[in-house]
């Protein structure tokens, strides 16, 4: 087991969520609940990184992240350093790439609270920010946790964005996924069987709670 490419997956996939979960309470909430021109298109392109190849993804990435781009240009003169090859550029890379996974879970799940809920808990003199705390997130929990899960599973099996934008430095951007890959190449087939393993043991995981949460929202609704 490759400990430190293991420990860079794990900060990796929990700064993830830490950074992406806000935001995806926020999006889906105002996806579920507005209407607004141009919603289709917020949609499809929260939704692109789930068809677009990584490596394309990535490619893109690798080229806005450069010194010489507007997002690499502001990011070097506010830091003094670049995006590429850095485990903050493969930290932002993942939030983009992962935009789906956190705020498609969420916004099903506020869909799926009554409008009259919400306006019953504003004639109860509940402001909107009350309403949201003390009425709806207890309502929207599993799709919260549903998104976190599958946040964190598909951080920590990211390869292709991953790759393109940071490479394979050791204890900076090397994460298990490359790790895989390397000792692949290096004849280790042990070593990546179980590396492998680990990650195969997370996606089942990951996907026993979410199907599990939305088997309990089917029987709470009934």
């Amino acid at each position: 087991m490759d400990w430190t490419a293991l420990s860079v997956s794990l900060r990796l996939a929990g700064l993830t969520c830490l950074f992406l979960l806000p935001v995806g309470i926020w999006l889906g909430r105002t996806l579920a609940t507005a209407k607004f021109r141009g919603k289709g298109l917020c949609e499809a392109l929260i939704a692109l990184p789930l068809v677009l190849p990584p490596t394309v993804l990535g490619f893109y990435l690798l080229q806005q992240f450069g010194r010489d781009a507007p997002l690499g240009g502001v990011w070097a003169s506010l830091t003094g350093g670049g995006l590429n090859f850095t485990f903050s550029g493969i930290l932002l890379a993942s939030l983009i790439a992962n935009l789906p996974f956190a705020i498609q879970p969420i916004q099903r799940a506020f869909e799926n609270v009554p409008t009259n809920l919400r306006e019953a808990a504003w004639c109860s003199g509940l402001s909107p920010w009350q309403t949201l705390v003390r009425i709806e997130l207890p309502l929207v929990w599993p799709g919260i946790l549903s998104a976190a899960a599958l946040t964190f599973a598909h951080t920590l099996g990211e390869f292709g964005v991953i790759l393109m934008v940071g490479g394979a430095i050791d204890g900076e951007t090397r994460t298990l996924a490359i790790a895989i890959y390397d000792r692949v190449q290096a004849f280790d087939e042990q070593g990546a069987a179980r590396m492998s393993a680990l990650l195969l043991f997370v996606s089942l995981t990951t996907l026993g709670l979410v199907y599990g949460l939305a088997g309990r929202r089917r029987w709470v609704r009934g």
